[in-house]
């Protein structure tokens, strides 16, 4: 156990707190034992990202992620009474109105969650607000957006490279700040852009996912870390474990023994 497991049971103030002074890991979680394993190591902040729809429900993107399977997702996490702040992902279509916003950002506390996390900027700046004004915390997401690669043509591209793209970040995450969310993913921003959002933002956390080592947080898909779903890997990811091929082995030195038996 490093230091980290001896935590306290962290919440939005105690990990704002970090801004510039101590870096935030963050994972995703999608089930109990999960859930315990990386609340066991210490790590401060959880999701319960939409991103199971790929690595737990196989599905070629998050877009057929529904409001059902979160909840179930969210209580398996939270019935781990991690001392990590949990959070869960409002999937797609689930925050088109600041009301069904609401209605649905409700039902994932009431499953376990603490915050919950929805994709864009000014666009969903009604909802965001919304969502802030009932109480609950929130966390923003900029530059890829899953939920729309397939708006995009199925392609995972990096934002921020140009001046227009630039811009556009920046304003997003200042009015995010501005609005009251205390966390936003960097999700495969240039390194210099996710930077400057880093430094210009003076209370927003910044989790950065595929955009370079300047924001005051990281974020991975744990599966990616620990390598539990082999069949693909993001390029800015290096596995530090390969559990996929330990239980393919584990497996296969099994069915050997019953079949010597």
């Amino acid at each position: 156990m490093n230091s980290e497991s001896e935590l306290p049971k962290q919440t939005v103030v105690s990990l704002a707190a970090r801004k510039g002074t101590a870096r935030v890991p963050a994972l995703t979680a999608y089930d109990y034992p999960m859930a315990r394993l990386l609340d066991e190591a210490g790590v401060p902040m959880l999701l319960v990202g939409d991103s199971l729809g790929m690595v737990v429900l196989g599905h070629p993107d998050t877009t057929l992620v529904t409001m059902e399977d979160m909840i179930h997702h969210t209580r398996a996490v939270a019935n781990a009474r991690p001392r990590a702040l949990i959070g869960a992902d409002l999937p797609y279509r689930t925050y088109d109105t600041p009301e069904q916003a609401v209605a649905n950002a409700r039902r994932l506390l009431d499953a376990g969650a603490e915050y919950v996390k929805a994709e864009g900027g000014v666009e969903i700046l009604p909802q965001i607000e919304a969502i802030l004004a009932a109480g609950i915390p929130f966390c923003g997401h900029l530059g890829m957006l899953p939920q729309h690669v397939v708006e995009e043509g199925g392609k995972y591209r990096i934002k921020g490279r140009d001046e227009e793209g630039r811009s556009r970040l920046v304003r997003d995450a200042l009015k995010l700040e501005a609005a009251g969310v205390f966390a936003c993913v960097l999700e495969l921003v240039t390194p210099p852009v996710a930077q400057e959002i880093t430094t210009q933002c003076r209370r927003m956390l910044t989790i950065g996912i595929g955009s370079g080592e300047g924001c005051d947080g990281q974020i991975l898909v744990t599966p990616d870390l620990v390598g539990s779903f082999p069949w693909f890997t993001p390029r800015f990811v290096t596995p530090r474990a390969r559990t996929g091929d330990a239980m393919r082995q584990a497996v296969t030195e099994w069915m050997g023994a019953v079949n010597a038996a």
